[in-house]
Formats: structure tokens, C-alpha cells, sequence
């Protein structure tokens, strides 16, 4: 079946099986590999990217659901101000250790603050919640939250 996809601002017309997972046809079909395979299950969050601008889990999105849907992976969001911020805020903390969930916990940061640019710590630990760390990274993953919307709230008053 014939399926057109918008990922990352680019137009795609697959050949593919409407039930076949997007993160497969991200990974296989078009080479973005920074959407990670986790559980599988939509449990642990590596696999997260925005559909729509909501978080959503792509081992568990049948392709043929998609059609029309503006879909944005790890590897577009420093084009926005948001993901940009969350990137420097990330290496400026020294998040990761291994890394592997890094990509689904910064795409759920990404709709985190694009919904409440000044998150309190519990609403920072709700939207994370379905995002695991192996390494325990939590921490500085809140406080890298934290500090992008810090900055962003700084340059707002700055302007």
C-alpha cells in the first residue's frame, strides 16, 4: 500500500504494510537511526517521537494511522528554539551516560516545554514518567529541563 508520510518537513511515498510500526520504517526505510528500539511495547520511551506535536511511542504506530500526521524524530529538533535549548542544556549538565533512552527523554522534554515552558519539578516528573533510564539519569535529566526553560525565560525578559 502506497503511504505518504511528513517527517521532518519531508514529503515520503512508501510501498509498506499499513500495520508495519513507524519506528521500522523510520529505522529501515529511511535511515533515521536515532529513534532507538527499546522494549517494543511503547513502555520505555526510546522509540519516542512528536506526532502532531504530542509524544507518542513509534514501536506502537501502525504506519497506515499517519497519513497526513506532521511526524518530527531526534533528528529535526534543533531546528526548533525548544530542542536546541534542551541539546545545549543536555551536554551543559552531562546527562548522559550511555545514552541509548537519550533521544526518547529529550522528544518528551520537547513536548513538555512546548506545552509548559516553566514546568514546576512534579510537572517535569509526570511528563518524563514514561521515559526509562537504565543509568538512573533522572536527576540531571530534570535539571537540564529545568535549566532550558530557565534560559528560555531569561531571554524572554531580555528582548
Amino acid at each position: 500500500m502506497a503511504i505518504q508520510l511528513q517527517i521532518n518537513d519531508r514529503s515520503h511515498t512508501l510501498e509498506l504494510p499499513a500495520a508495519m510500526p513507524l519506528l521500522w520504517v523510520l529505522r529501515n526505510e529511511l535511515g533515521l537511526l536515532g529513534t532507538k528500539f527499546g522494549c517494543g511495547v511503547g513502555l520505555c520511551g526510546a522509540c519516542t517521537v512528536h506526532v502532531d506535536g504530542t509524544p507518542q511511542r513509534a514501536c506502537q504506530l501502525p504506519v497506515g494511522q499517519l497519513h497526513g500526521r506532521r511526524i518530527v524524530t531526534i533528528e529535526h529538533i534543533a531546528q526548533t528554539g525548544i530542542g536546541a535549548r534542551l541539546q545545549q542544556a543536555w551536554l551543559r549538565i552531562d546527562v548522559m551516560q550511555c545514552g541509548y533512552c537519550q533521544a526518547g527523554q529529550l522528544m518528551s522534554a520537547c513536548a513538555l516545554l512546548a506545552r509548559t515552558p516553566r514546568p514546576t519539578e512534579s510537572e517535569i516528573d509526570a511528563a518524563m514518567a514514561g521515559n526509562l533510564c537504565r543509568c538512573a539519569c533522572y536527576h540531571r535529566i530534570r535539571s537540564a529541563i529545568q535549566l532550558a526553560a530557565n534560559e528560555a525565560g531569561e531571554a524572554a525578559h531580555v528582548g
